[in-house]
């Protein structure tokens, strides 16, 4: 089946959930700076952080069915996987924001992100094994270096939070901060394989 169905349903999944997160910012209870700070000031930086993880699995989503055109059940079935897994994100980040960044939330946030990290992992394994598709993505997505130190990075973050939750957000953020790089090996083998 093709593939264009699945994109939309999971774009539309992305921009449900970046709603639901807004929702949750709180207004400030003054009109200074300092009360906006106050108020909603770790909201805003939870919320930025969760944005941006949003962005980036919707740019790679984008740019992997870019090469793949068709779709199998099992990879319906791995991408909702994925989406689970990101419709957490709004609970995750209210639930550490709302704590202050207490243990178990700001924990529980990164085995989201974790989480989130593998579900996609499994969804590019599944389409590795769809015939006529998988030869092709190997080929796109060569040594994904990035998808690889992504997990340990987190298992990390989960780690440092015990020692405390403000440090443990610091592989959490170094993550999103890789991610912000532009991935080109898609672009690139678009390019190199356009027909002429």
């Amino acid at each position: 089946m093709e593939s264009n169905r699945l994109e939309a349903f999971s774009d539309g999944v992305l921009a449900i959930i970046i709603t639901v997160m807004v929702l949750e910012l709180k207004v400030p209870t003054g009109e200074h700076l300092h009360d906006l700070w106050h108020t909603s000031g770790l909201s805003i930086l939870t919320y930025v952080l969760s944005f941006v993880y949003i962005g980036i699995y919707w740019n790679n989503h984008h740019h992997l069915f870019q090469v793949v055109k068709t779709v199998t059940g099992g990879a319906m079935w791995a991408n909702l996987h994925l989406l689970f897994w990101l419709s957490l994100y709004p609970f995750t980040t209210a639930w550490m924001d709302d704590s202050r960044l207490a243990l178990t939330p700001t924990a529980v946030y990164g085995v989201n992100l974790l989480g989130a990290a593998i579900a996609y992992y499994v969804l590019q394994l599944t389409l590795l094994r769809t015939p006529g598709t998988g030869p092709v993505l190997k080929d796109v997505l060569g040594n994904d270096w990035k998808g690889k130190a992504s997990p340990g990075l987190y298992v990390l973050g989960i780690a440092l939070v015990f020692v405390t939750p403000w440090l443990g957000l610091v592989p959490f953020a170094l993550v999103a901060l890789i991610w912000l790089v532009p991935d080109t090996r898609v672009e690139r083998w678009l390019a190199a394989n356009r027909p002429a």
